[in-house]
């Protein structure tokens, strides 16, 4: 038993020597190829083995011989660990040459390809979080040149927009200056009608920056989804009065919910008119709300016609409006992005979709 522990010493002492030198060459070799350290690991482990059996074969007193044999049969060892170690560290530096490859062109704007063959299975992983790194750059770059083609149009839209009352303010302004105007208190109304309009523009859009700048504060408070609706239908009666569309709000249940109320009636308000202006006359803009799987759903229906199936990814987006005509009362085309950005603010979420006769805008909200 003592001979048995004095051989396993001995073969550690020496493997141990061997292992402490290769652990400072890996060191100072760390940023040489792969193909270099793999060389020195199989080296390392064939060195162990040689120093231990050669340390083992020094104390029990071998012959030359059998010393000459024991260190022959090692390094021929030796020779075919290097060998394959060499071959395995060619593979996987092409494998990853390949991968470094594939990666730089999706990273200056390509789509990235899995490399061919079959890399090891580390490799392939990391191929296929690139690959899924690469769509989701992909969906990224997609939707920021769709932000960036929306606020190219919004900008140009609402310079239109914005010109056309100011050219009127001013002509009645010069007409009521010259004393041209053959009718002053009708002038007056309409520049302040005008005023009006613009102001509204001006409000929204400064309701959109924050939300896009992520300063929209909120003060959440627990009310009643009945009440919240119903205050929405009062305030909306007088422009579906006057546009002639009956306002149907008899499917709310009572749910409660924890919003920001004054947000959430201009998100409210935001779907009934746009509903109310899209609805032609004698029509019917329905309000329903009910408890969901998913959450609270708050929907508005109402008989537009329909929105062609190529525009209903769009409707939510920034300065898009169902038709190209810019007069009122098309508006900006703020009113639809200001709606998704303060549902988003609450954690819920805002869906379109075509039914008979119209289109419903639902809003989802998560319960109280």
């Amino acid at each position: 038993m003592t001979d048995v522990l004095l051989i396993a010493l001995f073969a550690f002492l020496g493997a141990a020597a061997a292992g402490l030198i290769g652990a400072a060459v890996l060191r100072l070799l760390r940023h040489r190829s792969l193909i270099v350290s793999l060389s020195v690991v199989a080296g390392v482990a064939v060195a162990a083995m040689l120093a231990g059996t050669l340390t083992v074969a020094w104390a029990m007193f071998l012959s030359p011989h059998d010393l000459y044999v024991v260190t022959t049969v090692v390094a021929m060892a030796a020779l075919i660990s290097l060998v394959t170690a060499v071959l395995l560290g060619r593979r996987v530096a092409a494998q990853s040459h390949e991968l470094a490859l594939a990666t730089r062109s999706f990273g200056d704007g390509g789509t990235f390809a899995m490399p061919a063959g079959q890399p090891a299975a580390e490799l392939a992983a990391l191929a296929r979080e690139l690959a899924a790194t690469s769509a989701k750059l992909d969906s990224s770059r997609e939707r920021e040149r769709a932000l960036e083609t929306s606020r190219r149009e919004l900008v140009a839209w609402i310079s239109h927009d914005l010109r056309t009352p100011l050219a009127g303010l001013r002509a009645m302004a010069e007409a009521l200056e010259d004393g041209m105007a053959a009718d002053s208190g009708r002038y007056l109304r309409q520049i302040r009608v005008e005023v009006e309009r613009m102001n509204s523009m001006v409000g929204d859009l400064f309701e959109l920056s924050r939300i896009q700048a992520g300063s929209l504060a909120l003060a959440p408070a627990r009310i009643s989804l009945h009440d919240l609706v119903g205050d929405a239908l009062a305030g909306a009666d007088p422009l579906a009065r006057e546009h002639g569309v009956r306002l149907v709000g008899d499917r709310i249940d009572e749910v409660p919910v924890e919003v920001d109320g004054k947000e959430m009636s201009r998100v409210l308000g935001n779907l009934l008119i746009n509903a109310i202006r899209r609805t032609p006359p004698d029509g019917t803009v329905a309000v329903a709300a009910h408890r969901s799987d998913s959450g609270v759903v708050v929907s508005v229906t109402d008989g537009c016609g329909g929105i062609p199936e190529e525009d209903l990814p769009r409707v939510f987006d920034t300065g898009w409006r169902g038709s190209h005509a810019r007069t009122p009362p098309a508006g900006a085309g703020l009113g639809l992005a200001i709606v998704r950005g303060i549902v988003e603010a609450h954690a819920g979420r805002t869906e379109v979709r075509n039914v008979q006769g119209g289109c419903c805008f639902s809003v989802t909200l998560p319960t109280a």
